[in-house]
C-alpha cells in the first residue's frame, strides 16, 4: 500500500512509525516543518519512507495522484482542503478530527466519490475506537436503553492544579471544551454545553469525574436514532480539572472566539508541560433489555505509555496512531467493494481487536462481559 501522511507531529510520526513498522507500506510524509520530518527520516533511515517539505501553496491533488490513501493527522482545519486533493486525485481520505464542523464537510465531499474511493474521518481514540466499542456493546441488547461512553488521557503522575499534563493536539483540547457536545436525552437528539453534565465514579480505587466534551460520539447519535433512549460521551479527568478549566473559558472568556482560544493555548503550552508518562481511560455502560432481563454490560480498560521499537510512546500516542493505522489496515483492502463515507461503527470490534495494530487496545482490560 502506497499513503501520504500529512503532518510529522506526535500523531502523525506515530503513525508513519507504525505503518513502516509493520513492512506493508510505502509511505510519503509531508510537512511544513523541515526539522520535524528531518527526525523521521534520521529515525527511519529506510526504504520505505519519503519525504517532502511542503511549502503551503501545493496543489495537493498532484501529489496525491497514484496514491492509495492520504490520512491527515495536521491541524483540524487543513482537513477539507486535503480532503478536496484526495477527491480531485481519487485517492482515499483518512482523519483524525473531532471537530463535528469538518466531519460534515468531509461526509458533503464523499458524496462525489469514485467507485473504491471512501473517506474515512474521526479514526483516532475518541472518536474512534470509543465509537467502536460502544456500537459492539449496544448491539448486544434487544432493546437499548442507555449508552455511556467516557475516555480520559490522563497524567499518571498529576502535580499542578488542573491535574494535567498536555498529551495531544492543544488545540484539539480546547476545542473539545468549548463547542457544542452531541447527545440522546428521552430519545431526542440534541445539543448539550461542553463542561457540564459533571459527574464522579470510581475505578481501580482512583476517583474520577467526567464531563460533556465535543465531538466524542462520532456518528454514532445518527446510527442509533430512534434506537435508544440515553446516549452521552464525556471526558475524564482527575477531580478539580473541570472546574479550574471552567474558570479559564468562561469566567475569564478564554474561549470566547478564535483569538481568546489561541490566547489560551499560549497560556497552557508555556504553562503545562508534556509528558509521556500518560493512562488512557476507557470505559463504555450500556444497558437495556437482555435474554429477558434488564442488564447493564461495562467494559473498561486503561492503555499505559510502553516502549516500542526503542522509543517511549505515550499511551495517547499509541491509542490514536493504532487505530487510525487499524482503520487503513482493514478498510483499504476493501474499498473495491466500498465508496464514500465510512463511519467509525462499521469496523467490528472482534476485527480490530485480531488486527496487528488494533491489538493495543488488548492490553490492560477490565471488561466484566466480553463484548466480541
Amino acid at each position: 500500500m502506497q499513503v501520504v501522511i500529512i503532518g510529522a507531529g506526535k500523531i502523525g510520526a506515530s503513525i508513519c512509525k507504525l505503518l513502516l513498522l509493520s513492512g506493508d507500506y510505502q509511505i510519503v510524509l509531508l510537512d511544513t516543518a523541515a526539522a520535524a520530518l528531518a527526525r523521521l527520516q534520521a529515525y527511519w533511515p529506510k526504504s520505505g519512507l519519503q519525504t517532502l517539505q511542503l511549502r503551503g501553496d501545493e496543489d495537493l491533488s498532484v501529489l496525491l495522484r497514484g496514491q492509495d490513501a492520504v490520512i491527515a493527522a495536521t491541524a483540524f482545519d487543513q482537513n477539507p482542503r486535503i480532503a478536496h486533493a484526495a477527491l480531485q486525485a481519487g485517492c482515499s481520505y483518512f482523519d483524525l478530527t473531532e471537530d463535528t464542523t469538518t466531519t460534515a464537510l468531509i461526509r458533503e465531499l464523499a458524496l462525489q466519490a469514485r467507485a473504491g474511493q471512501i473517506f474515512v474521518p474521526q479514526c483516532g481514540l475518541a472518536p474512534g475506537f470509543i465509537g467502536i466499542l460502544a456500537h459492539a456493546l449496544a448491539s448486544r441488547f434487544s432493546c437499548l436503553d442507555t449508552l455511556k461512553m467516557r475516555v480520559g488521557a490522563l497524567p499518571q503522575y498529576p502535580n499542578n492544579a488542573l491535574k494535567y499534563n498536555l498529551t495531544w493536539s492543544t488545540d484539539g483540547l480546547i476545542n473539545e471544551y468549548c463547542n457544542p457536545c452531541a447527545a440522546i436525552r428521552h430519545g431526542v437528539r440534541l445539543e448539550v454545553q461542553a463542561l457540564e453534565g459533571l459527574e464522579h465514579f470510581a475505578l481501580d480505587g482512583i476517583e474520577y469525574e467526567a464531563f460533556n466534551t465535543s465531538g466524542g460520539l462520532g456518528t454514532l447519535c445518527e446510527t442509533w436514532a430512534g434506537r435508544v433512549n440515553q446516549l452521552d460521551y464525556k471526558t475524564v479527568r482527575y477531580l478539580g480539572h473541570r472546574e479550574r478549566m471552567d474558570f479559564l473559558l468562561n469566567d475569564l472568556r478564554l474561549g470566547a472566539d478564535h483569538a481568546s482560544r489561541r490566547q489560551l493555548k499560549q497560556i497552557l503550552e508555556a504553562a503545562i508541560p508534556v509528558t509521556l508518562q500518560d493512562v488512557v481511560l476507557i470505559m463504555v455502560a450500556a444497558s437495556g433489555e437482555l435474554d429477558g432481563q434488564y442488564r447493564q454490560i461495562t467494559d473498561a480498560r486503561k492503555v499505559y505509555h510502553r516502549e516500542i521499537a526503542g522509543e517511549t510512546w505515550s499511551a495517547i500516542q499509541l491509542t490514536t496512531a493504532a487505530a487510525a493505522c487499524a482503520a487503513v489496515d482493514l478498510l483499504l483492502p476493501q474499498r473495491a467493494t466500498r465508496r464514500g463515507f465510512v463511519a467509525q461503527e462499521e469496523i467490528t470490534l472482534a476485527a480490530l481487536l485480531a488486527n496487528r495494530f488494533g491489538q493495543y487496545y488488548a492490553i490492560d482490560r477490565y471488561a466484566q462481559e466480553v463484548p466480541v
